[in-house]
This record gives C-alpha cells, structure tokens and sequence, in this order.
C-alpha cells in the first residue's frame, strides 16, 4: 500500500484520488433517502451475501474487530461518526451496525465511478450537494427520515488518509443534523492493533480496531449554534482520549 506524508497538509486535504470518468450531476428532484418499497427490497436481498463477503474480507485482510458493541444506540435514529482512515471502513460501519442498514453520506465524485456507483446507491450511499437549494433538500429528507430508526454515517474530518492514527479537526455539518434533528451522536473510533495469535503469520500491517465511545446529546439548554459547537467539541474530545 502506497505510504503518505501528512506533514504539512490540512486536516480536510484530499490524499487520495478516485478513477471518475463517468457524469452524474444532482437534479433539483434528487431523494437522497430512498423510501421506494421495491428498492428497498431488492437492497435487503442483496446485502446479506454483500455483507457476508464483506465480513470475510475485513476480518481476514483487515483484522478487523469490534470492542463496546452493547454501547450502539438502541431503537431509535442517530448520527454515527468515525474518523475516516481506510478505503474500507465505510463497510466495517456497516459490519458493525448490521443487520441495521446505514445511510452514508458522500462527496459526488464516488458517483462518478463505474459500477461503484450503482453498488453504493444500492448500499444507501448519498451524494453530498454544493449547491445550497440542493443542500437544503438534502438536509430536510435526513432531518425527516429520523422520525424512524434512520442511522446516518459520517466522517466529520471530511478526507480519508489511509492508517492514519491521529484524530484530526472535526467539520460541523454531521452535528448541526444531529442539533436540528434533536438525536444523539454515536462515536466510533478506529484504532490500530498489533497483530496477534494466527494473524501474526501472515498480516504485516496492524489490526483495524472499532471501538464504540458512549453516545452524545444536544445540550438543548443552549442557543442554537453554541449547541452545535459543543457537540461537535465534546465528540472530538471524547474521540482523542487514548483507548
């Protein structure tokens, strides 16, 4: 794997570059949360064999595991979080929420790509608009689909820098959904492991650890952007303390 130098760059630099050769462009009309009966059906058939392969691939290549899974949020919608370190770990969110499905946020670039692009619709994936008309809608069918038990996936350090271990600053949008929604705030915090027992013989690289952080909430005592900025502040916070 291809080793990065992050001296220097900001915490939201794009490392990474995606093959895009493909148009896409957000209509005004765009549903972002898709509520079509039938493809949420087929969606549901589909991913118990992704998610088997899935779950294969991680826990062999990956090492992948999970420590404070009874600390997930139970029977009602929230906004899930992590820091943004591996290609592959928007499917270890899934892994980890399973056989609840999660809805991923993402920038229209990843639309762009062949194939790629239809799997991650059908997985929940949504492009992130820059307009601010599409962005509006975009943010009132989130806000409204967390009348159910809707789970939205975020990475708040917005770029993804391959194993990189640090957490880096935070961008506010995925806590003024959760202040506008009124939900909680699940943190999950990737870290890395040596490996052990029967992966030490054949795994170079570490271990990807998912370790769930105690859910948190609006303080609604305060004004609406000072609520924003405490949530956002208490999730870093609570995401930099050692493991």
């Amino acid at each position: 794997m291809k080793k990065y130098d992050y001296t220097n760059l900001k915490g939201d630099e794009q490392v990474t570059h995606n093959w895009a050769p493909l148009s896409f462009e957000i209509n005004n009309n765009y549903d972002y949360v898709l509520n079509n009966p039938m493809f949420k059906l087929i969606s549901n058939i589909l991913s118990l064999p992704i998610f088997i392969i899935l779950y294969i691939i991680d826990k062999i290549f990956l090492g992948f595991y999970v420590i404070n899974k009874n600390k997930i949020v139970k029977d009602k919608g929230f906004v899930s979080i992590s820091n943004h370190i591996h290609y592959l770990d928007c499917t270890l969110i899934g892994l980890i929420y399973y056989p609840n499905r999660v809805h991923y946020p993402t920038i229209e670039e990843n639309f762009k790509i062949p194939f790629v692009r239809k799997l991650i619709r059908l997985l929940y994936a949504m492009p992130i608009p820059k307009d601010r008309i599409k962005k509006d809608r975009f943010y009132l069918q989130i806000n409204k689909a967390f009348k159910g038990k809707f789970i939205l996936h975020m990475y708040p350090e917005a770029a993804m820098w391959p194993y990189y271990e640090k957490i880096r600053e935070f961008k506010y949008g995925a806590f003024k959904i959760a202040v506008d929604a009124n939900v909680c705030v699940q943190p999950i915090k990737f870290v890395f492991t040596k490996p052990k027992g029967l992966y030490k013989v054949y795994k170079k690289k570490k271990r990807i650890c998912a370790v769930v952080l105690d859910p948190l909430y609006p303080n609604m005592k305060l004004e609406y952007r000072d609520r924003i900025k405490d949530l956002r502040d208490r999730t870093y916070e609570s995401m930099k303390k050692e493991i």
